[in-house]
């Protein structure tokens, strides 16, 4: 009875912490570990370090291009790119989008990209709640496809004691998720009364306030670009450049073993190589302090930046959550195997859908692929296989509290993107759920041909 008790209070601690957002996650999840420790006298596993660090090391050094002018850079050429072709705001806003999180590693970017595209998209009679919908829904993507998210990364140190480099992961994660949104973009293409026949829009439009806010600004801002901006951009690229020739080519990492003084540790493993997660926080911080240097910004400027903010609160998050959830697993692990090693075993998908339902509770791919892919490998799931299933945990849509959705839904202004009635009837459900079972059947089958 002890387990299901356990198990009874990890939910109850991730459904409160969900509901506090923000840290909530991770100070829920310590006091489920203390009631773990105390009451249960479960050995506590090892805190997720890696994630935390590797976390903390991607969001500064996208703070610090944030704080040179780098992202806004990048945020003036996307709406260049939108605002030259209106019409195809539906396919060029969610892969925009896709593209800008791809090269960041985090979907805070999008939030400077969500403004232009419900402004084009209302411009032109286009129903807004299309391109939003999968625009943020290709954020999530994106995430599971970033050489530098948290998310990879995560995946990366769960299997990289089974011989799987970077180049393994981003072959098929980032086809497949590409994939993914194109199926999701042709599913949203048409859906929904077009703007011009809304009944809700319809009825905004008769109020004179609403239409004169809605009309104007007609007049592209100028942006102001900073002395840094392009610096800061040529030299975060350089960085996820390094990211994935290194990981891609594990051989190039330094290697310590028969050297005097040599311990295995942290950074380094027993055969003496340093490991990759190490190696990504030394480049991306590195590549902050380059920003800093020479792309004129200051070190002040960086933790003052929104993102920096926004890592200490994923860091924490990852920090709660995935310790208590890792100590959960680790202590009943052998009554998991049992239970669930026969029906993994006879029908895989369904650790596909275990990941799902477990990140619509954490808020965090990175947390669900930590917490959950060491239990895959465990149940006998090859590393190729969980390679495929990898968008699987993309399910923080379903439940709509996360940040870019909420965001997505103030930026429209027609009142097309929304949540419904019965809560789960919202705007992102039906594009998020076509474009991650879409997502992880072409990760299954590119996995199986090219893995």
């Amino acid at each position: 009875m002890s387990p299901l008790v356990q198990l009874a209070i990890l939910l109850a601690c991730i459904f409160i912490g969900a509901r506090m957002s923000g840290i909530g996650l991770g100070v829920m999840g310590m006091m489920g570990l203390l009631i773990f420790i105390f009451a249960f006298g479960v050995e506590p596993s090892d805190p997720p370090l890696e994630v935390m660090l590797i976390i903390l090391s991607v969001v500064t050094s996208a703070a610090a291009l944030q704080a040179a002018g780098g992202m806004d850079y990048l945020v003036d050429v996307a709406g260049k790119i939108l605002r030259k072709h209106p019409s195809q705001i539906t396919l060029l806003g969610p892969l925009v989008t896709y593209a800008f999180v791809l090269f960041a590693g985090t979907a805070h970017i999008s939030y400077s990209i969500m403004p232009i595209i419900a402004e084009v998209a209302i411009k032109n009679r286009i129903r807004p709640e299309r391109a939003m919908s999968m625009s943020v829904t290709a954020a999530h993507m994106a995430i599971t496809a970033s050489p530098v998210s948290a998310a990879a990364a995560a995946l990366l140190s769960v299997l990289g004691g089974t011989g799987v480099g970077l180049a393994q992961i981003l072959l098929i994660a980032i086809p497949s998720t590409l994939i993914g949104v194109l199926v999701g973009i042709l599913f949203v293409w048409k859906r929904g009364k077009e703007l011009d026949q809304d009944p809700e829009f319809l009825e905004r439009m008769k109020d004179p306030a609403f239409v004169k806010n809605l009309e104007g600004n007609e007049e592209q801002a100028t942006t102001t670009l900073a002395p840094g901006a392009i610096k800061s951009v040529v030299i975060f690229a350089l960085a996820i450049s390094a990211v994935v020739l290194l990981g891609s080519f594990p051989d190039l990492l330094p290697e310590f073993s028969g050297k005097e003084g040599f311990t295995p540790g942290f950074a380094v493993n027993a055969s003496g190589r340093l490991q990759m997660p190490s190696m990504i926080m030394m480049i991306m911080l590195s590549a902050t302090g380059l920003i800093i240097l020479f792309a004129n910004t200051t070190a002040a400027k960086v933790t003052k930046a929104s993102l920096f903010a926004s890592g200490g609160q994923a860091t924490i998050a990852v920090f709660g959550v995935v310790w208590m959830s890792s100590t959960f697993m680790d202590h009943n692990f052998e009554v998991i195997k049992n239970t669930l090693g026969e029906v993994v075993a006879a029908y895989p998908w369904l650790f596909a859908v275990a990941l799902f339902l477990l990140s619509m509770l954490l808020y965090s791919q990175a947390s669900t692929t930590k917490a959950l892919m060491p239990l895959g490998l465990s149940l006998g799931l090859s590393p190729a296989y969980l390679i495929g299933i990898f968008p699987a945990c993309n399910g923080h849509f379903f439940i709509p509290g996360y940040p870019t959705l909420l965001t997505a839904i103030q930026f429209d202004r027609t009142g097309t993107t929304r949540i419904g009635k019965y809560v789960l009837n919202h705007s992102f459900m039906l594009p998020g759920i076509v474009t991650t079972v879409a997502s992880v059947l072409a990760g299954l089958l590119l996995q199986s041909v090219l893995l």
